[in-house]
């Protein structure tokens, strides 16, 4: 048991609370800011943060029943941030006695004996409270929620997207993480010589089928990030259902490309490989910060054609012409991913699906405008709601009827809701990736509106 890393997850616990952040951005900034960087602790702190915010509902619902009529919230953050980990690997991941007692240990050595005094004996009525009487207090989609680690909302959503059967596997496939994908990166060798070098790193990899150049990882002696191929560009750490959408979408060689809300580059570098640096890519963001990291990315990936343009994709954008092709990736729920990013689930609520909407509905109309006569507009989200994806593809193709859906190739994942049997839905469940959406739409050669190429 590594002190470093129970430091490390109970800091990044709180930072995730406090600052409303991702799971992997405040790992990341806490061991900085901490010195931890022994990669033991910090992959055991990843494991503990991850697992206990999967299954927040179901812990704070056990913790709540110990210290009513009190609340978890009652605590300071750090001790709170405790208090679940403590849940989680005590009661959840059925840990020994012996175990519960190192870890209350551990607490007193990092928070402080005062601090933890407070709660001695919440911690032993922890590891005694029936996890059955707190699921026979509430109802059933409630249960469900607790069950499968999802917010009742969302459960209910679920339900009446899927039905209620095909929805329990969805929302139960969450339970475990998800399988990690890397796409090898042909710019910098062919495909064998990359594979070759990757699998002396200890990295074993396993083709996926149907995909170029998309392989599942099944087992890595280091984390992937701190091997030397990583740092060589070699490889794109990229889900199956992104690496599917750039495919989707069949860029080719001399194309002038747009990549919409195009950080952190996972688009950017597979257009480039596809269209092996022949052409260009104008990459928009909003995000300095988010382009910064792009033009890391882009330049570790070995990309030549591509060009960095800071602009807020819901206004006219800073082009002079048309682009043959147009690919728009817009900010979502994320209600695909929520096993891979389990925090987003807790901040979200039904009202989020509209809000969100909104926003992508703005980017998709601005785009339908810089796609030229014959050129293609290819529309995904890592979202399942309909409100993100075939509602605004109807909104979209009433507006432009110039436009016209076209089939998704590659064929991986089910086809469309809502008569839209042409587009893409990939689940957990089913694909082994994150819930995905895919549309392509064929603008047929009516007038020319505008003239692409990048404003430097």
């Amino acid at each position: 048991m590594s002190k470093a890393a129970w430091t490390l997850a109970i800091e990044a616990l709180s930072w995730i609370e406090l600052k409303r952040i991702g799971e992997r951005t405040a790992l990341s900034k806490v061991a900085l800011q901490l010195g931890i960087n022994d990669s033991k602790a910090v992959r055991l702190a990843h494991k503990l943060v991850f697992e206990t915010i999967r299954r927040k509902n179901l812990i704070d619902s056990l913790v709540n029943s110990v210290v009513a009529p009190g609340s978890l919230n009652d605590f300071r953050l750090g001790l709170r941030a405790f208090l679940r980990l403590y849940t989680y690997e005590t009661k959840v991941a059925r840990g020994s006695f012996e175990k519960a007692v190192r870890i209350a240990r551990m607490g007193r050595s990092i928070l402080g004996w005062r601090e933890l005094q407070k709660v001695e004996e919440t911690l032993g009525e922890i590891r005694n409270i029936n996890v059955d009487d707190v699921l026979k207090r509430v109802h059933n989609e409630e249960k469900v929620g607790l069950l499968t680690f999802h917010p009742t909302w969302f459960v209910k959503y679920c339900f009446l997207l899927l039905g209620r059967m095909e929805a329990l596997k969805y929302l139960e496939s969450s339970i475990e993480a998800p399988s990690i994908y890397v796409r090898i990166n042909t710019l910098k060798a062919p495909e064998r010589v990359l594979l070759s070098k990757i699998g002396k790193e200890g990295v074993t990899l396993e083709k996926v089928p149907g995909l170029r150049y998309t392989y599942r990882v099944i087992r890595t002696e280091q984390l992937l990030t701190r091997t030397q191929s990583f740092q060589d560009g070699f490889f794109y750490i990229q889900d199956k259902a992104s690496c599917l959408a750039a495919e989707v979408a069949h860029p080719q060689r001399g194309m002038t490309v747009l990549d919409v809300c195009a950080a952190p580059a996972a688009k950017t570098t597979y257009l480039a490989q596809r269209m092996e640096n022949k052409g260009t890519i104008c990459s928009l963001d909003y995000s300095r910060r988010r382009m910064n990291v792009w033009k890391r990315e882009t330049e570790r990936m070995g990309v030549k054609i591509a060009v960095p343009v800071l602009a807020d994709v819901r206004k006219p954008l800073p082009l002079k012409t048309l682009a043959d092709l147009v690919i728009l990736d817009p900010p979502c729920t994320s209600t695909g991913a929520f096993n891979r990013m389990p925090s987003a689930k807790w901040r979200l609520g039904k009202r989020s699906l509209r809000s969100m909407s909104r926003i992508q509905w703005e980017m998709l109309n601005v785009c339908g405008n810089y796609v030229d006569n014959g050129g293609y507009l290819v529309y995904s989200t890592c979202s399942i709601a309909v409100e993100e994806n075939e509602m605004l593809i109807e909104r979209f193709l009433k507006w432009h009827p110039q436009f016209t859906l076209v089939e998704t190739l590659p064929r991986i994942g089910r086809p469309g809701l809502r008569g839209q049997t042409t587009c893409q839905r990939l689940y957990p469940h089913l694909h082994d990736c994150n819930g995905f959406f895919i549309a392509k739409l064929l603008k047929e050669p009516f007038q020319r509106d505008l003239d692409v190429s990048c404003r430097n």
